[in-house]
């Protein structure tokens, strides 16, 4: 017998960035769940007649004692929604440090929402379709372990250990175990009857082995009764299933239908990923407007910004523009040590927040954001307070729309890509794909 029609949120969720609470709130559109992402905790205690909230924080490289705060207030916002269950999604590469927020934002939603050393949650960051598998504990990027890809290099946090249960157990109090290939790829019995091994042992946190859907299928049953899962975005493709067979997925909805788009078009990146790199050298190979942004050059803030809106004015006419900071890992470490780590990502996410806010003013409507830093920084420059989700672009990238003041109040389109994500040619197709959306 199928269980009446919820009006309450059924998933709950709290992503580390702003990309990746858009690649998961893709994630649960495909799967036919209506899903609201905000910026931030929202002001006000509004009842939300939808099936999944993401807010989005930018938690991942603030202080430990400031992401907690962040996130226990936006669990307090979703536990008051009435949602079932909830989420904290971090990046599928787990980007951290041994002194992180993954592992203590964990413990701390663990200890209200069970009490303080109790309860369960898995570690679960796979997403094979983005080729992010996790085996023996070991999280691989395509064919290569973690930490021999070029996450090695990132700027903020590098990641240098595989090892997710190492990686983990130095940022909890809480005990961390695995759960190996052997019994996930038994199905989701011999899952949860591991889950219940490891607690007899004293383990409350647990990674979890997946190399390919049919695993997160597997898991995502195992893990339906449990209150708080910490996981990438993959998870979520599979995990809507329990509510879609108790009846609570109207699945004739359509869940990702956005306005019509306007206005110009302009890229802005800030990530340094060697997919990032890719992007703007293929952006840049079809002779298409390109503006690079150097940190080192002998100009003040201001001059450069207004430097890149008059360049803008001059090209936006004519299609697409890319404004970007991206560059090589060598160049990336040499502008560290000129101005230090810290200082050189915020200057250059000052400059770039700056020309987004100038380049919105003067009509760019459509608007592609490459990196997770660059993507929190620009959106909460321009007021965003909540998006609708539209389409996938790429795996983990959907098109968006929201409100700015910025904007004077009109629509704008957004996609914020993650700076490993999107095909080589993503910064254009972005734009084909979405004028083409209203005229099938």
């Amino acid at each position: 017998m199928l269980e009446k029609r919820s009006h309450r949120p059924l998933l709950g969720c709290i992503a580390d960035d702003f990309t990746g609470a858009s690649d998961l709130a893709n994630n649960l559109v495909r799967a036919k769940m209506r899903t609201i992402q905000t910026i931030g905790v929202p002001a006000d205690s509004q009842k939300l007649n939808v099936d999944a909230i993401v807010i989005a924080l930018k938690s991942r490289t603030i202080s430990t004692h400031e992401a907690i705060k962040q996130s226990l207030q936006a669990y307090e916002w979703l536990k008051a929604q009435g949602v079932e269950q909830f989420y904290f999604k971090y990046c599928s590469t787990f980007d951290s440090t041994p002194q992180g927020n993954i592992g203590p934002v964990t413990e701390a939603l663990m200890d209200v929402i069970y009490g303080k050393g109790k309860g369960f949650t898995i570690v679960c960051p796979a997403f094979p379709e983005a080729k992010r598998t996790v085996f023996n504990g070991h999280l691989f990027v395509g064919n290569e372990l973690l930490s021999e890809s070029g996450m090695r290099n990132h700027p903020l946090t590098p990641m240098t250990d595989a090892n997710l249960v190492r990686v983990m157990q130095a940022q909890t109090h809480r005990i961390v175990g695995l759960v190996d290939y052997a019994s996930v790829s038994a199905g989701s019995p011999e899952i949860r009857a591991r889950f219940q091994a490891l607690q007899n042992e004293g383990i409350t946190i647990a990674v979890v082995d997946v190399t390919c859907n049919q695993d997160l299928e597997s898991i995502a049953s195992a893990i339906a009764d449990i209150p708080l899962i910490t996981a990438g975005s993959g998870l979520a493709i599979s995990l809507p299933n329990k509510w879609r067979i108790r009846g609570l997925l109207d699945l004739s909805d359509s869940s990702d239908i956005l306005p019509p788009a306007t206005g110009y078009q302009a890229v802005i990146s800030g990530s340094c990923s060697q997919a990032s790199n890719a992007q703007v050298l293929d952006f840049c190979q079809r002779g298409l407007p390109s503006f690079a942004i150097d940190p080192l050059a002998d100009v003040s803030q201001v001059n450069m910004v207004q430097q890149a809106i008059t360049w803008a004015k001059t090209h936006l006419m004519n299609g697409p523009i890319l404004i970007y900071a991206t560059t090589q890992p060598d160049i990336v470490k040499s502008i560290q040590h000129k101005l230090g780590a810290i200082h050189a990502s915020e200057f250059v996410e000052k400059i770039l927040t700056e020309i987004a806010k100038g380049l919105v003013q003067i009509g760019v409507r459509q608007l592609v954001i490459a990196g997770g830093e660059t993507s929190g920084a620009i959106v909460q420059a321009l007021g965003i307070k909540q998006m609708a989700i539209g389409p996938q672009i790429d795996r983990g990238v959907p098109w968006m729309s929201a409100i700015s003041p910025c904007s004077e109040d009109k629509a704008i389109h957004l996609a914020l890509k993650s700076g490993n994500f999107g095909s080589v040619d993503f910064f254009t197709k972005s734009f084909t794909q979405l004028s083409s959306l209203h005229h099938d």
